[in-house]
Parts: C-alpha cells; sequence; structure tokens
C-alpha cells in the first residue's frame, strides 16, 4: 500500500470488473477512498449478444469456452468494493446507471456524503452494440451514445464543482482507439469515443485554471468484451467473412487490465498535475501518446471563391498528393 492519494476520495465508473475494478484497487493501493459503481448487483451477464450473433449461434465447445471465461471475470460494485476493504483500504458500492443525470448526481454525492469530497473521477463505463449503418436501429445507437459521452458529462458535471472549491481535482476518461474511426459496424461505438476525446480536451482548459486536470485514455486489456468480441471474430471467419489481421491480433494478445492500471494512477497523482487535455494509449507497459488533429497540407486562393475547374485541378495536385482514401482495407 502507498500513500500518494492519502486523503484523497475516488470514484470509479464500471468498476464491478474488468479495466475499472482495476483502477480502482490501484487507486486504493496508493490510499484514495473509493465509491465503486456499476449498473446493478451481481452482475453475471457473460455478454451473450455478440453484434449478429446470439450465443446459441456458437459451436457447443465455443459456447461453454465463452461462458466459462465470462464468469472468471465477474464482479460488481459490492464485491470490488470488498476486495478494496478486505485489503485495509476504504470503499462503499454504488449501484445505478450513471447515464441518467440524476442517478450521477447521487453517486457523486454518496462520494461527498460519506467521505467529504470528490477529488478524483474515473469515467470508464462503456458499452457497445454492433451495427451497420444503413441497418442500425435507433436503440442501438442510443445505447452506446447515450453511455459515452453522456454518462461521463453527469458524471462531471455534479463531481466538478466540488473540486472547484476545492481547487484540485482528476478526471480521468475511457475512450478506445475507435475514437480514430474505421471500424465497420461500430459506427455508435466510433462517434461515441470521439465524443470522450473532444469532451476531454474542452473540459481540460476550462479546469485548468482551478486546478483541475481532465485526460483519457485508450486502453487494450483482456476484459470480458475482448472474449466476447473474439468469439465473435471466430465465428464471422467461420461465416466466411472477413476480420481484419489488425483488430483479431489486437484482441488475442490483450494483457491484464491490472498493467494499464498503474499509469492511470499516475495520472491522479499530484506529480502528474501538468498532464492535462491529453489521450494516451496504454497497453500492458506500453503508454503511447496519441497527437492532436492538425492540417497536413493546404490550398489557398487570394481573391475569390474557388472554382469548380480550378478545384478539379488543384485538389489532387496540392492538397492531397499521395493521398489515400480512407476505407476498412487500411486498417489491415
Amino acid at each position: 500500500m502507498g500513500n500518494r492519494l492519502k486523503g484523497k476520495v475516488a470514484v470509479v465508473t464500471g468498476s464491478g470488473q474488468g479495466i475499472g475494478r482495476a483502477i480502482a484497487i490501484a487507486l486504493a493501493k496508493e490510499g484514495a477512498k473509493l465509491v465503486t459503481n456499476n449498473r446493478k448487483p451481481n452482475s453475471t451477464d457473460p455478454g451473450v449478444l455478440i453484434g449478429e450473433y446470439s450465443i446459441d449461434s456458437l459451436s457447443k465447445e465455443d459456447r461453454e469456452e465463452l461462458l466459462k471465461a465470462c464468469a472468471e471475470m465477474t464482479g460488481d460494485a459490492e464485491s470490488t468494493a470488498k476486495t478494496i476493504k478486505d485489503m485495509g483500504g476504504e470503499a462503499v458500492p454504488f449501484f445505478g446507471d450513471v447515464g441518467d443525470f440524476k442517478t450521477a448526481g447521487k453517486l457523486i454525492q454518496t462520494a461527498v456524503d460519506k467521505f467529504g469530497s470528490i477529488d478524483i473521477l474515473v469515467n470508464n463505463a462503456g458499452t457497445f452494440r454492433y451495427g451497420s449503418i444503413w441497418s442500425m436501429p435507433e436503440e442501438v445507437w442510443d445505447a452506446v451514445t447515450g453511455n459515452k459521452p453522456k454518462s461521463y458529462f453527469n458524471t462531471a458535471r455534479h463531481a466538478t464543482p466540488f473540486m472547484i472549491k476545492n481547487k484540485w481535482g482528476r478526471i480521468i476518461n475511457c475512450s478506445s482507439p475507435a475514437f480514430l474511426g474505421g471500424m465497420p459496424d461500430h459506427c455508435n461505438y466510433c462517434a461515441a469515443n470521439a465524443g470522450v476525446v473532444a469532451f476531454t480536451q474542452c473540459i481540460a482548459r476550462e479546469l485548468q485554471p482551478y486546478g483541475i486536470t481532465a485526460n483519457a485514455f485508450t486502453p487494450d486489456a483482456l476484459t470480458r468484451a475482448t472474449v466476447t468480441i473474439s468469439a465473435r471474430f471466430k465465428k464471422m471467419e467461420e461465416d466466411g467473412k472477413k476480420v481484419p489481421p489488425k483488430f483479431r491480433e489486437f484482441f488475442k494478445t490483450a494483457p491484464t487490465a491490472d498493467y494499464l492500471a498503474q499509469f492511470l494512477t499516475y495520472l491522479a497523482t499530484d506529480e502528474a498535475g501538468y498532464i492535462t487535455g491529453s489521450v494516451f494509449n496504454v497497453r500492458g507497459n506500453h503508454v503511447g501518446l496519441w497527437s492532436t488533429p492538425q492540417e497536413i497540407s493546404t490550398i489557398d486562393k487570394k481573391e475569390g471563391m474557388w472554382s469548380i475547374d480550378e478545384l478539379v485541378k488543384k485538389v489532387p495536385k496540392d492538397l492531397l498528393k499521395g493521398y489515400k482514401p480512407f476505407s476498412s482495407g487500411n486498417l489491415e
């Protein structure tokens, strides 16, 4: 047990299992008091919906393997809080969907009522649903974007007044490499995670004068999500559908969530107080800093508007010299 976060109070959403659980425990090991959270008690959902496939569409062997792997990763806010208390820390569980504004407020208020403050907010809650843009139901879009970045706004909106008063705070938001786009059948998830990045960078600027930092991370870790996605990829290949090798290997080689929790705990310390508005890629012991988008080529006209004839000549020659069209093929 360390003491870099002694006296600090942290809320971690989606901390019943997986990445959120690992982060909550790592924060507690540095002395933080925790409020853990997930939607409901006894969360044992094995992730039965894997895109267009149901768990019943898998072979008996694959189905049993999936259920076994998911069962080993199950947990909820109470079990995470118990683990923290068993190792000598302080923690209370809170069950509720933070996609609801009032519920998110109750979560933050729980931290204040139980421990007197809210200093560290880790927004880790997330979900995903598959669907092509031409067939995705509205409720599938809403289920994903209603979680990210909506719940992140909800919790930050309620937490930041306390942080501003204390002139200290850390907000750490979970995004995904999906924020770059280019994941077929995942336009909702890509949009949601791009929203997290933009949201994080905006509030970082707003909150910097008050001693509050806001950063985002894109994780790669072994979770129930990676297990179910891998099962979906295998089924897709059995049906003769193409799976980009980059994605397949990404999930096959994922390290445990405990590795990435260390860097995220570092972001919550005083020593990391100068870091804000950044997006980090974290995989095992690998930590990368994502760049901020910027113009890489331009064309300009001094007088008058561009004509279409001028653009037909100028764009390929100057603006898009060496350009490769963005497509799923580029992801292989």
